[in-house]
């Protein structure tokens, strides 16, 4: 494969039509394809479709492929641990693979403190795992989250979740006891303030107006949070914002739960984008890039907080072997070609980039991120800012014609979330179909 995008046939082609067809008749209609690119083959940085056309991946199959498509040692961990054993239920028996990959992740994840580690089939799960998990050990049945935020679409996991009408409407009642804060969202502030002005009132506003008044306290067991929020379009809040949280949780004694789903596993140029803020969860979930694909998710805690009893959770798929020597490879990837720090050098390049078309193009409102993580926020008019939803969906439909693979977030927000391994080259090239598409549509 090439380092650039290849269109020899008008996406979606003849081969890709057919399927598209027979897809409709036998697939439920519940999932949103955003467009039709019928995937064959992918290695490294680059995607291939069924009728030839290969096309720059800017979002890493949703976030999941950290190390790059179809990266050799992952390819071999997993046949070579086909070949021995596939399954085996880590909830019933004992097996090595997911003994190491648990003494991996509690080494990498934040906090110097003893942690366990429950795996589970995905981030859903996992954030399943910890709702159950800190109402078991606190006694206490309410829960914090976020408006924007997204945490699953299990009963349980939705209730957390306030992304988008469409994942909750018709299936109410949900899980009881959620209560939504709003999320330091600075560009679109929901308390119509200016920092540093506002004093970050909406941190304080947890404290005075909710814990203080409605939500008592002592009956909140966690508050889940998302460092950089992800289908909200990419937010990342203030730097300090997550120091100030901690102090008020720990006050009362509410866990902090972070959701690293997406932003896990060196995305952000630190293995998990909590780092970034100088605070350390108890509990962490992740899933997506771990096993480079493979269903595999887990909630690692501190040991204290994982006390439940013998049967009070288990699953039989989760900790799969194979997913487990997938993600062993993935963690030794990750340190053995650096990709930390190529996260780090290669966003601040793609950053420098796009704020340059920021300047360029009155459409591009906003550019935001950490490492490879990036939000590009699209709106009408710079002043008003109101959302470009129309166009950023013409945008990214443009980009998959001419062989970039980008998806949207949030309201009008395009996500740029390559894998780590990428380089300059391929980055430059991702750009020029990118800045093509947003100069037709915004200009």
């Amino acid at each position: 494969m090439s380092v650039k995008p290849k269109i020899v046939v008008m996406p979606p082609g003849p081969k890709a039509r057919e399927l598209l067809q027979k897809d409709s008749q036998v697939l439920s209609r519940c999932v949103l394809r955003l467009y039709p690119l019928v995937v064959d083959s992918g290695f490294g940085c680059i995607v291939k479709d069924v009728d030839g056309n290969e096309y720059v991946d800017f979002n890493s199959g949703l976030v999941c492929l950290n190390v790059g498509h179809s990266h050799p040692r992952v390819v071999k961990a997993i046949k070579d641990q086909a070949e021995k054993l596939i399954h085996y239920s880590w909830t019933d028996f004992y097996y090595k693979p997911i003994i190491d990959l648990a003494e991996q992740l509690t080494n990498i994840t934040p906090g110097s403190f003893s942690k366990k580690v429950f795996f589970a089939n995905s981030g859903a799960e996992a954030n399943e795992a910890a709702m159950k998990m800190v109402r078991w050990h606190s006694r206490r049945p309410l829960f914090l989250a976020y408006t924007g935020s997204f945490h699953g679409r299990t009963f349980a996991t939705m209730s957390l979740t306030a992304s988008k009408p469409i994942q909750r409407r018709h299936f109410f009642p949900l899980v009881p006891e959620v209560a939504h804060v709003p999320y330091p969202y600075c560009y679109r502030c929901p308390f119509r303030l200016t920092p540093p002005e506002c004093n970050m009132w909406c941190v304080d506003f947890i404290d005075e107006e909710v814990l203080q008044k409605y939500v008592p306290s002592e009956d909140t067991a966690a508050m889940f949070i998302e460092p950089i929020q992800g289908e909200a379009g990419y937010v990342v809040p203030p730097e300090d914002y997550f120091q100030r949280l901690k102090r008020i949780l720990d006050k009362y004694g509410i866990f902090m739960v972070d959701d690293e789903v997406q932003s896990g596993m060196g995305r952000t140029g630190k293995w998990f984008a909590i780092e970034h803020f100088g605070v350390t969860p108890d509990i962490v979930t992740t899933a997506k890039a771990l096993a480079s694909g493979l269903p595999l998710g887990v909630t690692i805690a501190k040991e204290e907080i994982m006390d439940w009893e013998s049967g009070s959770h288990a699953n039989t798929l989760g900790g799969n072997p194979v997913a487990c020597s997938a993600a062993l490879q993935v963690i030794s990837i990750i340190k053995d070609e650096r990709l930390l720090e190529n996260a780090t050098r290669q966003g601040v390049y793609l950053m420098k980039r796009l704020k340059e078309m920021q300047q360029k193009y009155p459409i591009v409102g906003d550019v935001r991120g950490k490492g490879l993580m990036i939000g590009v926020e699209l709106v009408k008019d710079p002043e008003t800012k109101i959302p470009a939803h129309d166009e950023a969906l013409d945008i990214m439909n443009k980009c998959f014609k001419r062989g970039l693979a980008i998806i949207a977030a949030g309201r009008s927000t395009i996500r740029i979330a390559p894998p780590l391994t990428i380089t300059h080259e391929i980055i430059d090239a991702g750009l020029e179909v990118f800045e093509g598409a947003v100069k037709e549509v915004g200009t």
